[in-house]
């Protein structure tokens, strides 16, 4: 079994997380951990959780007993390492200093020491290290490099883990800053949240393992490319991508900073089809078929405050026909199933409350439903940060049973 750390929204971190591994397989420990249960755990695949570990122990207790075990655990299996060990610990839901942290830590330093076994101590700047820390020093990437993720919830019991990893911030800087090609215009889409809405389609990484489809890849279409954020992590976790955009300029973008991809990382998808359409009206023909839709849609003109409720209107009135059209146009171009995960706008208010695309509460009239998700409720799929009118609100969609008919290209 895996505990993830989730990140900043939780929410959508569980939800990714629900939908690699189902909703029996995931359940909440406590408001910011959610336990995997599998065999295997793919963590370089998710963009929602800042780390993640094997579960080693479970147990209840306070600091101190939690402590103990620790220092008692790992002066036995370590005792006799010919290597030196970089250890960090990272505490959640306690009430702790660091400096509590250290002196679990140095205590068993100073035990292991007696062994003539190097430890060197990660300095805690907080009961947790932060991300950057524990990626930077490559915490559980190696045998001789680890952290202990330590994590209660508010009933009193606490998971200790061994790291298998923190979020490669590194690489997820490169690909949102490094690219040959941005455009504040049209958008920002976080590679992390791409990341998290390919994973949202619950799709699998190949179509068919089996020899005679092993280079079949599952293809996802992206009707508003933008400078193509969702294709580069769709190519990256594996699967053929078509991208449409109604900017030419946007597919030169895209077309180039793809070719930027292939050269810094690996990926084994194949780009099918980049092309000027406009997602309202094109037809999507490709020899391939489409197994997912994910997007960022138009969200409108980006506001630096609440903007007023006639010029609100007038906005959310205008991304809701594009998008409603859009919708409408695609429906009859896939499959009973196929998932379809959109970012569409929401607007934040000053008091914190948001204004919703009318669309929302006619899906049915489109011929869609939301996809029901255990864990989660879908007001809350909201990504934004503080300070931030124009939010993503996350919508995973199927076309609703009445509505199927059967016509995929």
């Amino acid at each position: 079994m895996f505990i993830a750390i989730l990140g900043r929204q939780p929410a959508l971190g569980a939800t990714e997380l629900e939908r690699l591994y189902g909703g029996n397989h995931t359940r909440w420990f406590s408001d910011s951990a959610m336990l995997i249960e599998s065999d295997v755990f793919d963590f370089n695949r998710l963009g929602g959780s800042l780390k993640a570990g094997r579960i080693i122990l479970q147990m209840n207790g306070n600091w101190q007993t939690i402590s103990r075990a620790v220092v008692d655990r790992y002066t036995k299996q370590w005792h006799d390492v010919p290597h030196k060990i970089t250890l960090g610990i990272s505490a959640y839901g306690f009430r702790i200093s660091p400096r509590d942290v250290q002196k679990t830590g140095l205590l068993l330093k100073k035990q292991l020491q007696q062994c003539d076994v190097s430890l060197r101590l990660i300095p805690n700047a907080e009961p947790a290290l932060n991300t950057a820390t524990s990626h930077h020093n490559k915490l559980g990437l190696s045998p001789h490099k680890v952290e202990l993720l330590i994590v209660r919830n508010t009933s009193g019991r606490v998971i200790i883990a061994e790291s298998i990893g923190a979020q490669n911030i590194s690489a997820l800087a490169a690909r949102d800053q490094a690219r040959p090609r941005t455009d504040a215009f049209v958008g920002m889409l976080p590679p992390k949240l791409a990341r998290m809405m390919v994973n949202f389609t619950g799709l699998p990484r190949k179509f068919n393992d089996s020899a005679a489809e092993s280079t079949s890849k599952l293809c996802i279409l992206d009707p508003f490319c933008g400078t193509g954020t969702v294709l580069q992590e769709a190519l990256l976790n594996g699967y053929s991508v078509i991208g449409t955009d109604l900017s030419q300029k946007m597919i030169d973008y895209t077309t180039e900073n793809l070719s930027w991809l292939r050269q810094k990382f690996r990926t084994t998808g194949e780009v099918i089809a980049l092309q000027q359409a406009d997602a309202t009206t094109f037809q999507w023909k490709s020899s391939r078929a489409i197994n997912a839709v994910v997007c960022e849609t138009y969200l409108g003109q980006p506001f630096s405050a609440p903007p007023r409720p006639e010029k609100l209107r007038e906005v959310a009135g205008n991304c809701n026909h594009i998008i409603t059209a859009f919708l409408r146009n695609i429906h009859s171009q896939l499959g009973d199933t196929t998932p379809l995960v959109l970012a569409v706008p929401a607007w934040r208010n000053r008091d914190g409350h948001f204004t919703h695309l009318p669309l929302i509460k006619h899906l049915a009239d489109l011929g869609y439903q939301r996809v029901l998700l255990r864990h989660i409720r879908p007001k809350q799929l909201l990504y934004y940060r503080e300070n931030q009118v124009v939010a993503r609100e996350i919508l995973i969609l199927t076309k609703s049973p009445e509505h199927r008919k059967h016509t995929i290209i």
